[in-house]
């Protein structure tokens, strides 16, 4: 069994080391994206003119009335103090040809107080890398690869890196299991006295694999480092490897299992069927319209909270209204704010998601980006999950290192052995 065990965690490290590797380091980075987004870019964050704040929705007009090629598909209500309103956007469908205008951008920053353009961006390009995209280069990468829609489907690179953590998941029993010393047998003593030579004997066995001998060798503190490192935050690595396999392929596998197990109340996008990207579906109510019946249902919901932003799903006909007070999208601990959803064609509701309420699978699935970013902890989440992001890149390059000083090994092995029976059997005791 250890030696299936062995060959398991082999085969798994070596097929999700770079994958790792690359996930681990981008992800102790994003774990800061605003913070590092503000640094680079603060040329489009920064304003100085006098308010008061024009309406957003207002705002984002003047966006379309500048590019008509372009929608405006997110945007924020009120911006932080002394900072711009950034707004998504999303090219139109060209009526000379059917498909969707081409823009080199989707991301649009405005002083709130003047509606002046102060920058924009294309969120999450490939290239070309510069400072105004590095942060989102880096997010996208770290759960897409940025492997380009093919076969009518952008979710390849997701759908690819939710079988690396389904591996991955799967290895964390592999490899602890594996740290566990080996049974001994012990015959001719009493029963009473087995078992506690061999609780003695277990704990005393395994006591190193959560140790770093400094001491030694590079090659055995490299292996230690791997082991100890494994142990000491297996249960942080395991979280996070399932919550990386229930968001990558929540549709495909995470959803159908949580269904037969517990019921979850499905969100409005869960419940309708997507359009094609060239056929949008054209929203009746505007963003103000749908703005001003978000306020009135949540204050007749008694909540205190503003709206903090709203979005339009063009392929859903779906509009998703947030609240949470200027800032707090980005930094604020729990499980994300409170949400209402909105037919786009009559202002219908279709939905709410209230953190922490409903049942128990509901506020499971609620839980799986909050924990898995840290942002469940606020601050000291983050902090978690940035050291865990080294941790992780850490356990994969020392565990190729083992891999490959085993694989020399025996190959040397081997080769020594074909000497050998050259010479006539005459064979040197391995070191």
């Amino acid at each position: 069994m250890r030696a299936l065990f062995t060959s398991l965690h082999r085969w798994a490290g070596l097929i999700t080391a770079a994958f790792l590797f690359m996930a681990g380091l981008t992800g102790a980075v994003i774990s800061w994206d605003h913070e590092l987004d503000d640094l680079l870019i603060r040329r489009f964050i920064e304003v100085n003119s006098p308010g008061p704040a024009r309406p957003s929705a207002e705002l984002a007009k003047l966006i379309e009335q500048r590019d008509q090629r372009a929608r405006v598909t997110y945007l924020f209500t009120t911006p932080e103090a002394g900072e711009s309103l950034w707004f998504f956007v999303e090219p139109r469908i060209d009526p000379a040809t059917g498909k969707r205008h081409v823009l080199d951008y989707n991301q649009v920053y405005l002083d709130p107080n003047t509606g002046e353009e102060l920058g924009r961006r294309y969120w999450g390009s490939v290239w070309p890398i510069t400072r105004e995209n590095v942060v989102s280069f880096l997010y996208r990468l770290h759960y897409s690869l940025h492997i380009p829609e093919f076969w009518g489907s952008d979710r390849w690179g997701i759908r690819l890196l939710g079988i690396i953590a389904v591996i991955w998941t799967i290895d964390c029993f592999v490899s602890f299991y594996l740290t566990l010393p080996a049974r001994r047998k012990s015959n001719a003593l009493r029963p009473a006295v087995v078992s506690r030579e061999l609780s003695k004997g277990f704990w005393a066995r395994w006591k190193p694999a959560w140790m770093i001998k400094t001491s030694g060798s590079a090659y055995r503190i490299n292996f230690d480092i791997h082991r100890a490192f494994g142990l000491w935050t297996w249960l942080l690595l395991f979280v996070i490897a399932f919550t990386a396999f229930s968001l990558n392929l929540f549709s495909e596998v995470f959803s159908p299992v949580m269904k037969t197990v517990s019921n979850y109340t499905p969100s409005p996008y869960e419940t309708r069927s997507p359009t094609a990207p060239d056929r949008p579906i054209e929203p009746k109510i505007t963003f103000a319209e749908i703005i001003a019946k978000a306020e009135a249902d949540g204050r007749s919901r008694g909540w205190s909270t503003p709206v903090g932003s709203a979005s339009y799903a063009l392929q859903y006909g779906i509009y998703e209204v947030q609240y949470f007070k200027p800032g707090d999208d980005h930094g604020a601990g729990g499980v994300g704010p409170a949400r209402l959803y909105y037919d786009g064609l009559d202002g219908r509701p279709l939905g709410a998601h209230l953190p922490w309420e409903g049942t128990a699978a509901d506020i499971f699935v609620q839980a799986q980006f909050p924990v898995h970013s840290g942002r469940i902890l606020g601050l000291l989440g983050r902090i978690i999950i940035s050291a865990m992001g080294l941790v992780v890149a850490a356990l994969s390059v020392t565990g190729v290192v083992i891999w490959y000083r085993k694989r020399r090994a025996r190959l040397s092995l081997k080769a020594k052995d074909r000497s050998g029976v050259s010479d006539g059997g005459s064979l040197a005791p391995a070191e």
